[in-house]
């Protein structure tokens, strides 16, 4: 079975010169729509690939810019002050100068610390300046233990008065002929005293030396004419005299007690 005459079927030579440009038409506008058609495709597998790729995008270090330091405004100077001077107080006039003491008395002595006592009232010790004492004559008194004192009258005037001691040690030489009673009936002797103590002298046994300071008992009875010495410690004994009177044995006794006393405190008015 023959399907297609040679005769009937057309060669491209002898198709019509329009069917040629209708094809070439036709093949052009399929071309172009693949091509658009792929190109879509192609847009759409780009689009999907850059919304699943991650890109990290890493930003670069900031580098720090070192500003310079902007130079420190200098302050504006103050403005002057203004200075207001206070008045100056006026000078206080100058106190008067204290008088010149008047009634001066001036003691000193070659052993400092001695008491000085005027009309029986005590100054003070040496060495020693009052002023402003009444004018007029005074007794003065200075003293001081183991020396002798020193007494004067003295006139307060408004020239000062200076009066300078030297103390000379007290001394004490006093005998006194006695006769010592005791049990076996008396012997004669002297009494002797000095700052040492006192001394009895006799040739007989009862012969003895006492201190001043170790006199227990030492007193005198003028009415009984007798003078009693007892050191501490010891025996007493009981001396008289031949005398009238007890005066030899009182003189003895206040000469030694007034030792003593000059020896504790000096001569005191």
């Amino acid at each position: 079975m023959v399907l297609f005459d040679n005769d009937s079927i057309e060669t491209p030579a002898e198709q019509p010169e329009s069917a040629k440009s209708t094809r070439r038409s036709f093949i052009l506008v399929l071309f172009l729509c693949a091509v658009i058609v792929g190109g879509y495709f192609l847009w759409r597998m780009v689009q999907s690939d850059e919304e699943n790729l991650v890109v990290e995008q890493v930003e670069p270090e900031a580098i720090p810019v070192v500003e310079p330091e902007p130079e420190p405004e200098s302050e504006p100077e103050p403005p002057p002050r203004r200075v207001v001077r206070a008045p100056e107080p006026e000078p206080e006039p100058e106190p008067a100068p204290p008088p010149p003491p008047t009634n001066v008395l001036r003691v000193t002595s070659d052993l400092d610390g001695a008491s000085v006592f005027l009309d029986r009232e005590f100054l003070g010790t040496t060495p020693l300046e009052m002023s402003n004492l009444d004018p007029g004559q005074h007794r003065l008194n200075i003293s001081t233990p183991g020396y002798d004192g020193f007494a004067q009258t003295i006139e307060i005037s408004n020239d000062p008065v200076e009066v300078s001691v030297k103390f000379l040690e007290i001394t004490l030489d006093e005998t006194v002929s006695v006769i010592h009673k005791h049990r076996m009936g008396s012997c004669a002797g002297q009494l002797v005293a000095t700052l040492e103590g006192i001394q009895y002298e006799t040739n007989h046994k009862d012969a003895f030396t006492v201190s001043l300071s170790d006199l227990e008992e030492f007193n005198v009875d003028y009415l009984e004419h007798t003078l009693h010495i007892k050191p501490t410690g010891g025996r007493g004994y009981n001396f008289t005299d031949e005398q009238p009177n007890a005066d030899a044995l009182f003189v003895f006794h206040r000469d030694v007690e007034t030792a003593l006393a000059r020896l504790e405190t000096g001569d005191q008015p």
